[in-house]
């Protein structure tokens, strides 16, 4: 892996949308040795605003213009999945390292491939897992780590959504139920967040199988998924996502079952969870989460380019959500 020999990191944004308004990008400036230099939308009234709005330097409307722009040093994807590999290519063959978004491609193929454009070139590759930096995550996994619950047994993932009404009134304009875009559906953009989680706490899943099926019929991608998996370090898991249920069947939860307690958490809510031991009345853990949620992982990136830290979300790890969604979506029902 080539050093990064520059002091400061200068970033440089492809595809600056929806997640770079509050989530991501604004933090490049708050951390130390890191600014955010360009940024870059094909639509150019819009690209022009946000820079304006956000006091950004340059601004492109082509991505390669933006890569060899001298000035920027690292590259930040913040498209679609279907353009992650093509541009990751455009940015290891500059010589840039890469932070790309999650899901970090539309299949597990396509992650294999930037993995070793990277390698080749010799340039670091980071993904978007940024729950992985977040304060009561990184909490969860020290009490893991420090037997708080005992040995871990299981793990189990409950998720409902109902379908929005915006989902079907704007379903032309909404990528993420696209499969040439998104590789699937909302299970690909949500679940893909709580399985490199429990890769964190846990290590990698070497099985996993389910079912998925289409009942709804909103669109055309999956929107119900069920299945288990197991890691190497011994734990057994299951899942359950559903995005066509009812108002009232909503919900959000991870349980991590021990033999000594049981942590409880949701993965897209505040900085909170419960630890319940044996004997000892239930103890509620919160934290007040940065504004710009993706700041800590950012943070750990600049730390890892310039040689203090290392950051624990990089492509190898981040490859391994979409094995594992893709197994678990593999056998499709109806």
């Amino acid at each position: 892996m080539k050093k990064f020999t520059d002091s400061e990191v200068r970033w440089g944004i492809l595809g600056v949308g929806n997640v770079c308004e509050v989530k991501s990008a604004p933090a490049m400036n708050h951390v130390p040795h890191s600014k955010l230099v360009a940024v870059m939308r094909r639509d150019e009234v819009k690209v022009q605003d946000y820079a304006t709005r956000h006091g950004v330097p340059k601004w492109y409307t082509s991505a390669y213009d933006l890569i060899n722009d001298p000035e920027v040093n690292a590259i930040y994807i913040a498209t679609p999945p279907n353009a992650h590999l093509e541009l990751t290519q455009m940015a290891a063959a500059a010589g840039k390292p890469v932070y790309v978004e999650k899901p970090m491609a539309r299949n597990h193929a396509e992650c294999l491939e930037m993995i070793d454009i990277c390698e080749k070139a010799g340039v670091p590759l980071f993904v978007a897992y940024y729950r992985r930096a977040l304060p009561h995550f990184v909490k969860i996994k020290e009490l893991i780590d420090k037997g708080e619950i005992g040995e871990v047994r299981t793990v189990h993932i409950n998720m409902n959504q109902i379908v929005e009404p915006e989902i079907i009134t704007k379903l032309e304009n909404n990528w993420r139920v696209v499969p040439e875009i998104a590789g699937g559906g909302y299970f690909y953009d949500l679940a893909s967040h709580q399985l490199d989680l429990l890769d964190f706490f846990f290590g990698k899943i070497t099985h996993a199988s389910g079912f998925s099926a289409n009942q709804a019929k909103a669109y055309v991608v999956e929107d119900i998924v069920v299945g288990s998996f197991a890691f190497e370090s011994g734990v057994l898991g299951s899942g359950n996502w559903c995005f066509s249920t009812s108002h009232s069947a909503e919900i959000d939860e991870i349980v991590i079952d021990g033999d000594k307690g049981q942590i409880r958490f949701a993965t897209f809510g505040k900085g909170e969870f419960t630890l319940i031991r044996d004997g000892e009345e239930p103890f509620h853990f919160h934290v007040q989460l940065p504004k710009h949620i993706q700041l800590p992982l950012i943070q750990s990136i600049v730390e890892d380019l310039l040689g203090t830290d290392t950051c624990v979300s990089t492509g190898v790890t981040g490859a391994r959500a979409n094995w594992v969604m893709g197994k678990l979506i593999k056998q499709r029902i109806f």
